[in-house]
């Protein structure tokens, strides 16, 4: 019996597991069979609640679980045993909570702004029986000032969150000197990039790379903004909540 229900959670993640062959990343029976649950607690939790648009098995698999599996590819030069990380603005936990799942070391901290969404993941933490995962209501602004958490991580990613001249200022604050910002865009990514040379030079970031990804089964160039913290970001930023967004440093 056990045998026909990991084929059939195989079979039912067949989108997921191909595309991750793809980019070089061998998922495990048990890696898929977290992914499959994580899909069935997202599916139940979105007919009570909004939390995603994307909510079919398809959609699920290749806009959720493969495009934050993508980010492996920065990360391969990099030891991830204890590392930190954080995800900003992480939604129903993307991309950092696939990534935990791959990596079962990272030490992880999800940031969202919205109490609903934070309760879903807090839920699914316990569910999926992950250790070393902090899960926090609040607000990017708040965090980078906070300094339990300002310059202590080694990682900060984003997916869809805000533009780039926005998202530096809300990820650098968080980063160490030497760490770096993960960016999660679509095609517009270069020219956003061009539009936050500002924020980089003043919060003390600079543009490391652009990696294009292309994902299985879905049609459109997608980008990892890699940006390295050189210097420590001044004191005066990320500025007070909501400011960043209506005044971006450009």
């Amino acid at each position: 019996m056990f045998f026909f229900t990991l084929l059939g959670i195989m079979a039912g993640m067949d989108r997921l597991a191909t595309g991750a062959r793809k980019l070089g990343v061998q998922l495990t029976a048990g890696q898929l069979d977290a992914f499959d649950l994580y899909r069935r607690e997202l599916q139940e939790w979105n007919r009570r609640m909004n939390l995603t648009a994307i909510d079919d098995d398809k959609g699920i698999q290749i806009r959720h679980f493969l495009d934050a599996l993508s980010c492996l590819m920065a990360f391969r030069s990099h030891p991830m045993a204890e590392t930190r990380l954080i995800d900003v603005g992480t939604g129903a936990g993307f991309p950092g909570l696939p990534l935990k799942i791959v990596c079962s070391d990272l030490q992880l901290t999800l940031l969202e702004a919205t109490e609903k969404k934070v309760r879903f993941l807090k839920h699914l933490c316990e569910r999926l029986e992950l250790d070393n995962v902090t899960v926090l209501h609040g607000r990017a602004e708040e965090l980078g000032q906070d300094p339990s958490h300002r310059e202590q991580y080694d990682w900060a990613l984003a997916r869809a969150v805000a533009e780039m001249p926005v998202l530096c200022e809300y990820l650098l604050p968080l980063v160490r000197v030497g760490g770096t910002c993960l960016a999660q865009k679509g095609e517009n990514a270069p020219a956003e990039v061009g539009q936050a040379e500002r924020a980089l030079a003043l919060l003390g970031g600079r543009l490391a790379r652009l990696v294009p990804i292309e994902l299985h089964g879905l049609a459109e160039t997608r980008y990892l903004v890699l940006v390295d913290k050189l210097a420590p970001t001044p004191v005066k930023y990320p500025r007070r909540t909501g400011v960043p967004s209506k005044r971006p440093l450009r």
